[in-house]
């Protein structure tokens, strides 16, 4: 009985970091997956997705089973900047990248596992669900690809993202929902040397609002953070405007909406007592989920790691994947790791040995 060909799947990988898709710019990478996965036999449908949104399409492919069950694998296609003209290195069985660049095993080490796991099931001949794939365009920076994927074609009731970090056997069932908050300050812009009085200052209202403002963790479910803040002409003018983009998110929907509330009335409170003007955006980016640990998805899932050797366990997290979607479609979605490290940086490193780990799993998983 053959195995997982690691020497394939390291092929596979790298072939696949090699191909630019930063967000946005996925029609390579989609084309080449459409392709690879028509000639492994599955059925694909490319589900096309709006042109600011990417130059590429998410992926539907399925394969049907001999099992009477079936299963969604999901990965996002695209990567974070600086995603161009990634080297990889390999030493000591560790991928990594030349520096300059992130090396991709976000989300691609994911696509490798799935698609190698699938080609040793057909080698082997053995009977397996059926395989149904999700692969989306813009994840990062928003989950942009999952939140609009046509859920039509999706015919099983529940799934598995792999887009983590951390050990083999890392099970996320908890994520938190994020809410993004847009203000544009509106003061009065008065030379600052001459008639600093005649202005209203929209960086001191800003500075009001966040100065009061409950921020960082707030508690175990619930975090905040000012991201931006833009405006200004020049030192000589009182600033006339400004704008403050924030997020909140927490694994409690109540506790979320919240503090979001709470950012909005300090950011008005602040305006009013300066006698400014403030407009607010405020958008639900995504949904938080919770998935019970027992379950019946968590303990098959469960049951493959310790089938071949492995501890898993459940954790919250505090970011938020395509399983977030996901879950908010009503597909019962878990996310585990492939073992990837330091993402979203050049650090970023992947070991071969974790990978062949999650491909080892996941053939037990589809053929049981």
């Amino acid at each position: 009985m053959s195995q997982i060909n690691s020497e394939r799947l390291v092929e596979h990988f790298l072939e696949l970091i090699q191909i630019d898709s930063e967000s946005r710019n996925e029609k390579r990478i989609a084309e080449t997956l459409t392709e690879q996965l028509g000639m492994m036999g599955f059925t694909v449908h490319s589900l096309p997705v709006p042109e600011e949104l990417s130059n590429g399409y998410n992926i539907y492919a399925r394969m049907e089973g001999t099992i009477d069950d079936s299963i969604v694998l999901s990965c996002h296609m695209d990567t974070v900047v600086p995603g161009v003209g990634i080297e990889p290195i390999i030493e000591d069985g560790i991928i990594r990248s030349k520096g300059n660049t992130i090396l991709g095993g976000d989300d691609k080490s994911g696509i490798a596992a799935i698609m190698e796991a699938v080609r040793t099931i057909k080698e082997e001949n053995l009977e397996h669900k059926t395989i149904e794939l999700a692969f989306t365009v813009h994840e990062e920076g928003g989950l942009k690809g999952s939140k609009i994927y046509d859920m039509s074609y999706i015919k099983s009731d529940k799934g598995i993202v792999l887009d983590t970090g951390g050990p083999i056997g890392t099970i996320i069932t908890a994520a938190p929902g994020q809410q993004k908050i847009s203000a544009k300050i509106k003061g009065r812009a008065a030379h600052a040397g001459l008639t600093p009085e005649a202005g209203i200052s929209a960086a001191q209202v800003a500075a009001e609002a966040i100065t009061k403002m409950q921020l960082l963790r707030i508690d175990e479910e619930t975090t905040a953070n000012i991201g931006f803040v833009n405006g200004g002409m020049a030192t000589n003018i009182v600033m006339p405007e400004l704008t403050v983009v924030a997020e909140a998110r927490s694994l409690n929907t109540e506790k979320l909406e919240a503090q979001v509330a709470h950012m909005i009335s300090t950011f008005e409170a602040a305006a009013e007592a300066f006698g400014a003007e403030v407009e607010i955006e405020s958008t639900r980016a995504y949904d938080a989920f919770v998935i019970a640990d027992d379950h019946p998805h968590v303990a098959g899932l469960m049951a493959s790691f310790k089938a071949m050797g492995h501890e898993p366990f459940t954790k919250g997290t505090g970011g938020g994947s395509d399983a977030n979607n996901f879950n908010a479609k009503g597909l019962t979605t878990l996310n585990i790791s492939t073992g990837m490290s330091k993402v979203h940086t050049t650090e970023e490193f992947i070991a071969i040995d974790d990978m062949v780990k999650v491909s080892e799993v996941l053939k037990h998983y589809l053929t049981h």
